[in-house]
C-alpha cells in the first residue's frame, strides 16, 4: 500500500485539530511537533483501516448505483412473446 501523506495545509489543519482535542478534552497542551508525530503515527499504524473503510463504502455505493441503473434499464424493456 502506498504511504498515506498529507499536503502541508492538511497537516497544519490536522495538527491544529489534535492540539484542540488535547486542550479541550484532556486539558493538556501539546506542541505542534508532538501533534505532528502523533498524526504520523496514526497515519502509519491505522491509516490503512480508515482508507480501506472508505474503499468498502465506495464499493457499496457503486454496487447500489449499478443495481439502480440495471433496474432502470430493465424497466425500459418492451413486452414480447419471447421469454428471456
Amino acid at each position: 500500500m502506498k504511504k498515506i501523506t498529507f499536503s502541508r495545509e492538511e497537516t497544519k489543519a490536522i495538527v491544529g485539530d489534535i492540539q484542540d482535542y488535547f486542550r479541550e478534552e484532556l486539558d493538556l497542551t501539546i506542541g505542534a511537533i508532538p501533534a505532528e508525530m502523533l498524526m504520523a503515527f496514526f497515519a502509519e499504524k491505522m491509516g490503512g483501516y480508515f482508507y480501506n473503510r472508505g474503499l468498502y463504502d465506495a464499493q457499496a455505493l457503486v454496487r447500489k448505483k449499478i443495481d439502480d441503473v440495471s433496474d432502470e434499464i430493465f424497466s425500459l424493456e418492451q413486452p414480447t412473446k419471447h421469454a428471456r
